[in-house]
């Protein structure tokens, strides 16, 4: 076991936690950047890696946070069927266009929150 796939497991799981999955945005980049992960791999594990947080993150908040049962699983259908979407085109798509797709939704996101 690295350091730094324990450091950036726990940034991942602090982010995670505190908005939602949005560690990926940073487990990747991390594991391209500085443990040398090749980008689709890099992907992939980061899904691998959400599952669970996501899992323990919602253990935590049904006990503080009032959770929408039907939207919860409405939305996980629909994120299985496009998680499946998604895989596919991971195995398609080039590494410059999948920066260039990542990138582009970091910045969306962005964008959107500071607007």
């Amino acid at each position: 076991m690295n350091i730094r796939n324990v450091l950036i497991g726990l940034v991942t799981g602090i982010l995670n936690g505190l908005f939602g999955s949005g560690g990926g945005t940073v487990a990747v980049p991390a594991m391209e950047r500085f443990l040398g992960v090749e980008d689709k791999k890099a992907h992939a594990t980061a899904i691998a890696v959400i599952l669970p947080l996501s899992i323990v993150s919602l253990f935590i908040y049904k006990g503080s946070v009032d959770t929408d049962w039907k939207t919860v699983f409405a939305v996980a259908l629909g994120g299985v069927a496009g998680g499946y979407v998604g895989a596919g085109l991971l195995q398609r798509i080039s590494n410059r266009w999948l920066h260039i797709v990542f990138g582009g939704f970091m910045l969306m996101a962005a964008a959107r929150m500071i607007l």
